[in-house]
């Protein structure tokens, strides 16, 4: 395990050592967020792809081709991540009783059968 103590400047800045940057794979943003008490710094990834094909399954459905189907799939890749947050987001709340939600029961209607 790489374990290293860093000053904090007084503009409460860090620098990252470059075995931990390398290690880590940062490219050109990290994403810093508070988990049991500790600061957590990790790179943020594009996206890997995850839903290419189904995104341009549907646009050639919709008979989408050439320079249209690229830029509607450039676009609509844009929004997954963002999709995503927010709905992490949504489970956040939810799980700290700060926002109603479904219950398995609710989302299958159990109570039919």
């Amino acid at each position: 395990m790489l374990k290293k103590r860093i000053s904090v400047s007084q503009k409460r800045q860090i620098t990252i050592p470059i075995e931990f940057f390398n290690s880590v794979g940062i490219e050109k943003e990290v994403e810093c967020y508070v988990q049991n008490n500790a600061i957590v710094i990790r790179p943020v990834r594009e996206s890997s792809g995850e839903f290419d094909e189904q995104i341009l399954a549907d646009l050639i459905s919709q008979g989408l081709s050439g320079q249209e189907l690229l830029a509607r799939f450039k676009e609509i890749r844009r929004q997954i991540r963002p999709a995503v947050e927010n709905l992490l987001d949504e489970a956040r709340l939810a799980a700290a009783g700060k926002s109603q939600f479904s219950t398995y029961e609710d989302v299958f209607d159990m109570e039919d059968q």
